[in-house]
């Protein structure tokens, strides 16, 4: 035995391993609001897209949405 160490010489695996683990977990948060390689901040939306949603969830009133509109557009 020529000094293998630790598993055989293998040890070199678990590293990589728990790297391509953190990168998976860290992808799979890219379209939520959490940590990770996305934005916090979906900026695929503009801010008509989310008034529209804010609207048709009842968040706000008609009088509102078409103030804001107004404003935006």
């Amino acid at each position: 035995m020529t000094g293998i160490g630790l598993c055989g010489g293998y040890w070199w695996i678990f590293p990589l391993v728990m790297i391509a683990i953190c990168v998976f977990f860290m992808m799979r948060g890219c379209n939520k609001m959490m940590c990770g390689f996305g934005n916090f901040y979906d900026s695929e939306r503009s801010a008509l897209e989310i008034l529209n949603k804010r609207y048709a969830r009842g968040d706000i009133d008609q009088k509102e949405y078409e103030e804001k509109k107004r404003k935006l557009t």
